[in-house]
């Protein structure tokens, strides 16, 4: 049985039909990636995946478990975390206390001592790097310090899956090249990834497996190899702007 399931997934907006009836499975341990052009439903799959809407069909399982009509923090509570393409970590609160509170208040593995809690925050600081920036404001940081911020506020709450949106997006290659790094080390600490990425590279030499949507159809599916080298997937799914 796979992780994460879903079957027969649709999903209208008025006359607009964004799904057409998507089926997806993501193995347990696997970094699946998931391409595809801008509309052509990668988002609002994740949000279904996420619970931030519920499709106008279809079904999803999580480790066997029907999660299709849950609310977004019961979803969490089942084991599944979630990065933005926008991170909005809180702008006005320290690096620190925006991981704190997720390890504060995550429902697993709870700490009642404060200390706890305050070494598991500097762990996960330290695993995205951002341990010498525990005192500033996050609304301070780069980019891809936010991105790496709203990471570690994802793992906070001790995922097995995560979805990772656009964890590279808008950085400098030697930020892609870190974001690379990041998701080896969350694949040797055994968890779950299913990120879309713009970057065909990036994907590459991280992704067991690849996902290219179009229009609302699942068009491609296979080793990246395979995926990527087809020119139909190339030309007229991945454009011709970011091979770099």
């Amino acid at each position: 049985m796979a992780l994460l399931e879903g079957r027969g997934l649709s999903m209208a907006f008025g006359g607009l039909l964004a799904l057409r009836g998507v089926d997806i499975a993501v193995e347990e341990h696997q970094v699946v990636g998931l391409l595809g052009p801008n509309g052509s439903g990668k988002t609002t799959l994740f949000n279904i995946l996420s619970g931030l809407l519920r499709p106008t069909a279809g079904q999803v399982w999580f480790h066997g478990t029907r999660m299709t009509d849950l609310p977004p923090w019961k979803i969490s509570r089942l084991g599944i975390g979630r990065t933005f393409q926008i991170p909005r970590p809180f702008a006005h609160s320290t690096v620190f206390d925006n991981v704190l509170v997720g390890v504060t208040f995550r429902p697993r593995h709870r700490y009642h001592c404060p200390q706890d809690r305050r070494r598991e925050t500097e762990r996960l600081l330290g695993i995205v790097g951002l341990a010498e920036k525990a005192a500033a404001n996050a609304n301070e940081l780069s980019l891809g310090e936010r991105k790496r911020l709203e990471l570690a506020m994802a793992l906070s709450t001790r995922p097995t899956l995560l979805l990772l949106d656009e964890l590279a997006s808008g950085l400098s290659p030697k930020g892609r090249e870190e974001v690379i790094r990041f998701y080896a080390r969350l694949k040797e600490r055994g968890l779950t990834i299913f990120a879309i990425e713009h970057s065909f590279r990036v994907l590459a030499q991280v992704a067991d497996r690849l996902l290219v949507l179009d229009q609302g159809t699942i068009v491609a599916d296979g080793r990246p190899a395979q995926v990527l080298g087809s020119p139909r997937v190339v030309e007229a799914y991945l454009g011709e702007d970011d091979h770099g």
